[in-house]
């Protein structure tokens, strides 16, 4: 060991500042299970002749006027969902032109048969395939493998996404069957396509044969239809036929050019039926994330734009498929994110609370609440549970080594709780816990969202069991921050506290293995103290409005280390930790929300520090029973003639207009 590392150990003898050193390098980049709620998942060989689904209808009503409509949507899942969970999926999306509201409600169980159940799964790969990619070649490589029944017998992310029947008050069943039933794709792609179907149309046009790259088809299933146009390799949505044009007519934006001259010079194509009307399409819709808190709005997006078609250059990809249930299927992924968060909150808030032989309960929302970081950019994050499960982490641990470490002095008491509270051990206890699997720390990301049903991904879900003994599965492994388990920890512990309570709190502690208690513990003096030989015990009661049932606590409290060995030093460490408590304590219920880490430390700031503290002091006059030697005293003595008139305003710092210097004892 060198000079330097001497000199150093040697003033920091109880090694306060290696464990602050240590607890700056809290970071790890330890692989980590990423949790899938055993809910969405379908078990391995359910070949069964007829499958029950419990079905929940989503609701979507826009907040403002829409070109387009939106329309409900049924999900259909093996395992029921409890009624927290539906309560809780009432909430809001930012979809371009304003907040959307989707309502969550049972709706009844359906009965399906085998056949049915793979015409619903061939829907839904279809439908987000299309939306969710753009592309028809990688949809074209999923129903291929779809059709051959690949990878069909493996557990899987498995649930229905169905539209609901559109007459509601003829509702035989909640799902609109026969229009999947019916429906043409790519995988059963042969004469349904020119047949006739039972949907709404928007002319008079609603049963004439068109020319299409399919052959012959009936305008009532392309104008209800997603094609993909070859020549240009784009999908679109159609939404009728233009009963004012076709392909002689002059085009709206060019008006000396034909239709049939414009393809004719800018792809090369020669219309052969010029003479049928054109349709009306648009862009399909772009799935998007519509959980970020801060989404901009527009007015119209680009591919709102509108475009006419001739029938003939067109291959009917999907149909019949309403503009509408194109528009709320792409909303789909981000309502079924917020979902799949929430089953993992109702998951974590399982595994801690079912063998609980106390009447413990939480809301899911405030675990979900407390597993959600700020990265992932939602209308709310552990931010404010993570600081008021820190204040009071800090203040039990303090209070557990004070009563328990009754010889320990204010820096090896300091080092112990360090070791307690460091990100790094509530990481580790985090991980150890298995609470990790269940953190969100990404913003959603469509482009990622697993399509149910879709086997042609290369991922694998391997079951595991919790410690409550319940199923789970792993969907992967990820590299999760040390510190980001331990901000998570501590969130917990502040949700925990805000719904039941410090002695909810203090069971999640013991629960996650912060081994404290709140129980009381007389606190032993090795040496005799009568304390109305050294201080005027009833007037400084009088003065504080509290009777000590041990006035040897005024002794310690008023000591400084030049009177007595340690002084006040050991209750300083204690009461540090009660005032940062009661503080954002008082914050958090003050300010809900708003209690960001930032936020809590310019507010404490402002409002106590240490000229507060000295002048509240010199205020009441208990400068004036500091047991100290007489140099201490002198320089108490200086630094209160340097305060000059004391206001009688509040001595809370934001409320204070004078400053003083620190006070050093």
């Amino acid at each position: 060991m060198d000079k330097d590392e001497i000199r150093n150990k040697s003033a920091d003898p109880l090694g306060v500042e290696e464990a602050k050193q240590e607890r700056g390098r809290e970071t790890s980049d330890d692989e980590q299970p990423r949790y899938v709620p055993i809910e969405l998942v379908k078990p391995p060989c359910s070949n069964d002749a007829s499958v029950m689904y419990h079905c929940y209808l989503i609701e979507l009503k826009p907040n403002f006027d829409c070109d387009i409509p939106v329309s409900d949507i049924v999900l259909g899942m093996r395992n029921e969902l409890d009624c927290d969970t539906i309560t809780n999926m009432n909430f809001e999306l930012q979809v371009q032109r304003g907040p959307l509201t989707v309502n969550f409600k049972h709706a009844g169980d359906v009965s399906l048969s085998s056949e049915q159940v793979l015409a619903c799964r061939r829907f839904q790969i279809t439908i987000f395939k299309i939306l969710v990619d753009h592309k028809l070649k990688k949809l074209e490589e999923v129903l291929e493998r779809f059709c051959l029944g690949q990878n069909h017998w493996t557990e899987s992310i498995d649930y229905l996404l169905l539209p609901a029947e559109r007459r509601i008050h003829q509702r035989s069943s909640i799902i609109d069957l026969e229009s999947i039933m019916s429906m043409s794709s790519l995988c059963n792609n042969d004469s349904k396509n020119s047949a006739c179907v039972n949907f709404p149309q928007p002319n008079n046009n609603s049963h004439v044969l068109l020319h299409t790259q399919n052959g012959m088809v009936c305008t009532c299933r392309i104008q209800n239809s997603v094609v993909y146009t070859p020549h240009n390799s784009i999908l679109y949505c159609i939404t009728g036929l233009l009963d004012d044009l076709n392909g002689n007519s002059l085009m709206k934006d060019k008006k000396s050019l034909t239709y049939k001259a414009h393809y004719e010079a800018k792809h090369g194509i020669n219309l052969c039926f010029d003479q049928q009307l054109l349709l009306n399409g648009r862009h399909i819709f772009r799935v998007q994330n519509y959980l970020l808190k801060c989404r901009q709005q527009t007015k119209k997006e680009s591919s709102d734009k509108s475009v006419e078609l001739p029938p003939e250059l067109c291959t009917i990809i999907m149909s019949p498929i309403s503009t509408s249930n194109l528009h709320s299927f792409s909303l789909v992924p981000s309502i079924l994110h917020r979902l799949e968060s929430l089953l993992l909150a109702v998951n974590l808030k399982h595994m801690i609370l079912d063998h609980c032989p106390q009447n413990i309960t939480i809301p899911t929302i405030k675990v979900l609440e407390s597993i959600t970081t700020k990265g992932c950019q939602e209308n709310y994050d552990l931010e404010s549970l993570e600081t008021l499960g820190d204040s009071f982490l800090k203040y039990a641990a303090s209070q557990q080594l004070f009563k328990t470490h009754q010889n320990d002095r204010e820096g090896l008491l300091s080092v112990n709780k360090e070791q307690i509270i460091s990100n790094l051990s509530l990481g580790k206890l985090g991980c150890d816990r298995k609470i990790s699997g269940f953190i969100r720390e990404e913003s959603f990301d469509p482009k990622k969202w697993i399509i149910p049903g879709d086997y042609s991904g290369n991922y694998f879900l391997n079951e595991e069991l919790l410690f409550n003994k319940r199923s789970i599965y792993v969907g992967g492994t990820r590299k999760i921050d040390t510190k980001v388990v331990g901000d998570v920890v501590e969130a917990l512990i502040g949700a925990f506290l805000s719904t039941g309570g410090e002695l909810d709190a203090i069971y999640f502690m013991n629960w996650v293995g912060i081994e404290v208690d709140l129980d009381h513990i007389r606190y032993e003096r090795h040496l005799p103290v009568q304390p109305e030989k050294l201080i005027d015990v009833g007037h400084l009661e009088s003065l504080l409005g509290y009777k000590f049932c041990d006035p040897s606590l005024l002794v310690e409290a008023l000591s400084h280390g030049s009177y007595i060995a340690g002084g006040y030093q050991r209750l300083e460490f204690l009461g540090d930790a009660v005032l940062d408590y009661m503080i954002t304590t008082y914050f958090y219920y003050k300010y809900p929300g708003m209690m960001s880490p930032g936020f809590l430390t310019d507010m404490r700031s402002a409002s106590v520090n240490n000229d507060c503290y000295a002048r509240s002091a010199v205020k009441a006059g208990l400068h004036k029973h500091i047991l100290a030697s007489d140099i201490v005293h002198r320089n108490i003595e200086s630094t209160v003639n340097n305060f000059g008139l004391l206001s009688s305003e509040s001595t809370f710092g934001f409320e204070s207009e004078t400053s003083f210097t620190i006070v050093s004892f």
